[in-house]
């Protein structure tokens, strides 16, 4: 198989570093989408070789690119040196070269690192090539610090250090990315009629931190994997959260529990309980969650929870 004509020449065959790589045509200009050469195959089975089921990751945080190489370093300068970014930011300028169909080398010689709490967690490689334009989108021309990525996928092997810089992190094989700010969040969050905005805004978005930035929150257990996904697809634990807070009540806690359902499918109860600041009294509320496959669903919506003993 020889390089396109007219292609990077650091477009290299598939067949040469990866036999397993998937050798999509682009249609637009005759350059392979393909897995980086640095993923072996393990990492893209979502483990080792063994026959352990695969390790489920539903993790919030933020996507930074990062330069492998002194030389991928440079070739991305280069880039934006021919570009025209007159007037740009840096980072507008690399969202700008990087969006550009052409430059689309650039895009799978980058290190993707999600970071969660400001600590490298994984390594992002696309379970399907077409996939690399998730990661574009992931870099805002104008980052805010309230900006936020959600990756769903199965966790790999450990990368080597060359695949970004020395830093050796497990491979995270993403489905899907979506991307928000905190603030579009909140404001998409149904307000009780009972609370003002003043009020329900503050409570929301003191919900959403606790939720995700517990501790060691990678995303990797069904605890964390229940919990994320409630903090970004549940919005009624928003609207008790506020209408406790208009009753003088505060979130205590917040645990995740077997549920009694589990069976032939994993279930997890998450409980949030909410104290009165005058009387101590306690009340507690749980939604049932299914982390058994890639994608976690509700089960039971929120309902009051009594404690059995």
């Amino acid at each position: 198989m020889s390089v396109p004509e007219g292609s990077p020449l650091d477009v290299v065959p598939p067949e040469l570093t990866d036999p397993f790589a998937t050798q999509s045509e682009d249609v637009d200009h005759g350059v392979s989408d393909r897995t980086p050469a640095h993923v072996t195959p393990d990492a893209r089975q979502g483990g080792d070789s063994s026959s352990l089921p695969p390790a489920f990751v539903f993790a919030v945080g933020r996507i930074e690119p990062r330069f492998p190489s002194l030389a991928v370093e440079n070739e991305v300068a280069q880039a934006i040196g021919r570009s025209d970014g007159e007037g740009l930011t840096d980072r507008q300028a690399l969202q700008s070269v990087l969006s550009d169909r052409s430059n689309r080398y650039l895009v799978r010689q980058l290190a993707w690192v999600l970071t969660i709490e400001g600590l490298e967690a994984y390594l992002l490689v696309p379970r399907d090539p077409g996939d690399f334009d998730l990661l574009i989108e992931a870099v805002r021309a104008d980052p805010g610090p309230t900006d936020t990525d959600v990756v769903i996928g199965s966790r790999g092997s450990l990368a080597p250090p060359e695949a970004a810089n020395g830093l050796v992190v497990p491979y995270l094989l993403y489905e899907q990315i979506f991307s928000f700010d905190q603030g579009e969040l909140v404001n998409a969050i149904p307000r009780p009629e009972s609370l003002s905005p003043e009020s329900f805004e503050p409570a929301a978005r003191e919900l959403y931190t606790r939720l995700v930035q517990l501790a060691d929150n990678s995303g990797a257990t069904d605890e964390h994997r229940a919990l994320n996904f409630l903090a970004v697809r549940y919005p009624a634990i928003y609207a008790r959260a506020t209408e406790e807070l208009g009753r003088n009540s505060s979130l205590a806690a917040v645990r995740v529990l077997p549920s009694r359902l589990s069976g032939v499918r994993n279930i997890v109860d998450a409980v949030f309980t909410f104290r009165d600041r005058g009387t101590d009294v306690e009340t507690s509320y749980f939604a049932r969650v299914d982390v058994t496959e890639l994608f976690p669903f509700l089960v039971t919506r929120l309902a009051p929870y009594i404690e059995r003993s």
